[in-house]
């Protein structure tokens, strides 16, 4: 792959950025960031790749574009980029839902283009490119999202681009991927917001001062809830239906645990904690996460 444009450079942009020059994966790096106190960092951090200062610079000589924005942000960006896009352009994106983007990307990007959408499952409650690494993505999952009218030729470029990347690929729909990371992303962000959110409530109505007296609990969902508030905002909207589904599938099953408590009912509970106690293990099986207690803080 000789040229590949990077719009967006913030950490996950950065990251990407930083494993390309690193893997040499392209001959040439563009950058295109319109946050001033990004791309002043970028300088000051002397990243690799070259920052343009118009989308048409960048976009007009690139074989591979990936956007790394907020998804909000898409749609003007695809009518700036169709005026002088060629058509042997490959483009893909990073974003965390996907119908929604589909209908954009299907209404607005100029006919003959080729976009594949993908989804690393990488990051963090940081945001900017100095909190970018190098090896973000490795052995992390990156769904590729497979349409109808999708080149086999493309798919394969993008699957080897990630796997260069160091990311394990896996193909599925835009439906499928909407539904499973509703329950494992979207709905455990938006309880941590509003888990956060109660505490907040509850301190200012009992007038004590509890967040001080965080346990585990409250600190560990206050990590996620430091999350990029506009990326977020961004995924609930997009993936409203599917979250709307979650939270009610959550909030039947906090009922049951209320009406557990409530009736002390012994056997139905202890059944419930056991069951989800198993997850843990799970996930540490497959390597989502390493066996330390308290996510292997000191």
């Amino acid at each position: 792959m000789k040229n590949i444009l990077i719009i967006g450079c913030g950490l996950l942009g950065s990251s990407l950025l930083r494993r390309i020059s690193k893997k040499k994966i392209a001959k040439k790096i563009f950058i295109y960031e319109k946050s001033k106190s990004n791309i002043a960092k970028i300088k000051r951090l002397k990243l690799p790749g070259t920052i343009v200062k118009s989308l048409k610079e960048g976009a007009s000589n690139s074989d591979l574009i990936i956007f790394c924005t907020p998804m909000s942000e898409y749609k003007n960006i695809i009518l700036k980029i169709n005026k002088f896009i060629p058509s042997k352009t490959l483009i893909t994106d990073i974003g965390s839902s996907k119908i929604e983007t589909s209908k954009i990307i299907n209404k607005f990007l100029k006919k003959g283009i080729h976009w594949i959408q993908s989804h690393p499952i990488a990051g963090s409650e940081v945001s900017g490119p100095e909190h970018g690494k190098e090896n973000m993505f490795a052995d992390r999952w990156c769904i590729i999202i497979k349409e109808k009218n999708i080149k086999k030729n493309n798919l394969n470029i993008l699957t080897k681009f990630w796997k260069k990347i160091g990311a394990k690929v896996v193909v599925m729909s835009a439906e499928k991927h909407d539904k499973i990371f509703s329950i494992t992303s979207h709905l455990p962000h938006l309880i941590a917001y509003n888990l956060v959110k109660s505490a907040q409530d509850f301190e200012k109505k009992q007038n004590y001062k509890l967040i001080k007296y965080s346990a585990g609990g409250l600190r560990d969902f206050s990590r996620i809830a430091a999350s990029n508030e506009i990326m977020w905002r961004d995924i609930f909207f997009n993936n409203k239906n599917n979250i709307s589904k979650a939270i009610d599938l959550f909030i039947k099953n906090l009922n049951q645990f209320k009406k557990d408590i409530n009736s002390k009912n012994n056997k139905s509970i202890v059944k419930k904690l056991i069951q989800t106690k198993k997850v843990r293990s799970k996930i540490i099986k497959l390597k989502q996460d390493i066996d330390k207690p308290d996510f292997g803080r000191n």
